[in-house]
């Protein structure tokens, strides 16, 4: 089965959307336009640093708008392109299966790491 990932630049696509924000993210934006504050506040555990670093990615990809109003302080909005749109949908069913799958996933960690545990005290 040809994937297209042989291709270079359907790798870069890849990387951008498969890091570790930027799926999230536009999973956000999927509920409407938000400001940067609020999208700060819904991405737990995401530094501002980050935050800026991948919503100018996603933004050079086109796909998300970045809205600045001319105001004190300055107003920043973002909300999802057509491109935007159509990636999401794309990855609304692999989402889904992600939180579908959350206790199935824990519960493999935990085996795998207490057997990874076992085995290295077996060898102390």
């Amino acid at each position: 089965m040809d994937t297209g990932l042989g291709d270079c630049r359907a790798r870069e696509n890849l990387d951008r959307i498969g890091d570790k924000w930027s799926l999230y993210l536009i999973a956000l934006l999927a509920e409407g336009t938000k400001r940067f504050s609020r999208l700060k506040r819904e991405a737990e555990g995401i530094s501002q640093r980050m935050l800026t670093v991948t919503l100018r990615g996603l933004e050079r990809d086109g796909i998300v708008t970045r809205t600045m109003y001319p105001v004190m302080p300055p107003r920043v909005e973002y909300a999802l392109t057509d491109l935007g749109r159509d990636l999401l949908a794309a990855v609304t069913p692999f989402i889904a299966w992600c939180e579908a799958h959350v206790p199935e996933i824990e519960a493999a960690r935990e085996e795998y790491d207490t057997r990874t545990e076992q085995e290295a005290a077996a060898f102390e």
